[in-house]
């Protein structure tokens, strides 16, 4: 069982045998185009993905759902979510982006005003500031506390759900809050609602999601078969990327500030986090210089891999001279912190631009 709630590290080979996750790997030659993540095998998992490759080779419509929970500092891991949003949009995907402050509430406890001023700081100011477009007509944003289309569709759609249903995919118990045990059903219809015949649907809909949330997305299509004949609901497909890991070696997470490099840091707290990161250095400089580093356990390297290095003929160079013992893993720290004190310095610039922008999304000045 897994729980969207949690931050455990997750068996990415398990979840493709148990749960009929297909490798993206299968796909991958028919995408043109395809962005970094997909390329480098981060993206690493789908379901049903060859509808949204029609999709895009047509120039059909299709849309592309991603939520937000604001109940924390976004950290550079969920850089990946915004990097895919750029490149559906560049695809002329409809976007959606429900922002799941009901969800907060009821899981995290963070009252609702409190959910959407973290929205506007954090989340859509980190939007903005890494070069999503959300002035364009295809974007839509909203708070799920505030969308009576989600909300009435969410309880439509649970009139064909059961409490031992929900207790099977969640591990829910008799302790769990009823707030909590409703949520999963407005997360479905944030999924489903693009579909409905006021928004141009039924459609091809993608989610693209850590395999923790993958709950959620199970849960959805067999509600969307369930419904097909209501609605003429398209089952979403979906795609899963794998976890940045943290610097102490854990997953990156907002609730461990040891692990994460928040987007919010200043780029002079980042580089130095870049510099204390676990690495994939041997016990001694000889031993390295003889055997070689070993890039897979890096976190060093996973920095360049997900989000610093955009040439992959450099990066394979930087790879190749860890794995023969040519770079120790100092000179790689350097590279690496330099690049993303950079990163930060455009990033903390821009950010102070979009805090503006981000307030207008939500109408509160």
């Amino acid at each position: 069982m897994i729980d969207p709630w949690s931050s455990a590290i997750l068996d990415y080979e398990k979840l493709i045998e148990q749960f009929g996750i297909k490798p993206f790997s299968e796909l991958l030659g028919n995408v043109d185009n395809p962005p970094i993540l997909m390329k480098r095998g981060i993206i690493f998992g789908h379901r049903d993905y060859g509808r949204i490759i029609k999709a895009m080779r047509e120039k059909s419509g299709f849309a592309v759902v991603t939520g937000m929970m604001p109940s924390g500092k976004m950290h550079i891991g969920h850089k990946m979510i915004v990097d895919q949003l750029i490149w559906y949009q560049k695809q002329g995907a409809d976007i959606y982006i429900p922002i799941a402050d009901m969800e907060s509430y009821s899981a995290r406890g963070i009252e609702f005003e409190e959910s959407r001023e973290l929205a506007i700081t954090e989340y859509l100011t980190n939007y903005i500031a890494l070069g999503l477009d959300f002035k364009k007509k295809n974007i839509h944003t909203y708070l799920q506390s505030e969308n009576k289309v989600v909300q009435d569709l969410a309880y439509i759609l649970g009139r064909r759900v059961n409490l031992n249903e929900m207790k099977s995919i969640y591990g829910f118990s008799g302790s769990t809050n009823i707030s909590h045990l409703y949520v999963p059903l407005v997360q479905v219809a944030d999924i489903l609602h693009p579909q409905l015949e006021e928004f141009g649907g039924p459609k091809p809909t993608v989610v693209p999601v850590g395999p923790d949330q993958d709950p959620h997305i199970r849960l959805t299509r067999d509600i969307a078969e369930r419904f097909k004949s209501k609605f003429k609901f398209i089952a979403p497909s979906s795609t899963y990327h794998r976890f940045i890991t943290g610097l102490t070696g854990d997953k990156m997470s907002s609730s461990k500030p040891k692990t994460a490099i928040f987007l919010s840091d200043s780029p002079e707290v980042a580089e130095k986090k870049v510099k204390s990161a676990k690495t994939g250095g041997r016990e001694s400089l000889e031993e390295q210089r003889q055997l070689g580093g070993v890039p897979e356990d890096c976190v060093v390297y996973e920095m360049l891999l997900y989000h610093l290095v955009s040439s992959d003929a450099e990066l394979k160079d930087m790879y190749h001279d860890c794995k023969n013992g040519t770079t120790m893993c100092g000179e790689c720290k350097n590279t690496a912190s330099g690049m993303m004190r950079k990163f930060f310095q455009e990033l903390s610039k821009k950010r102070m631009i979009a805090e503006g922008d981000a307030r207008k999304i939500l109408n509160r000045n």
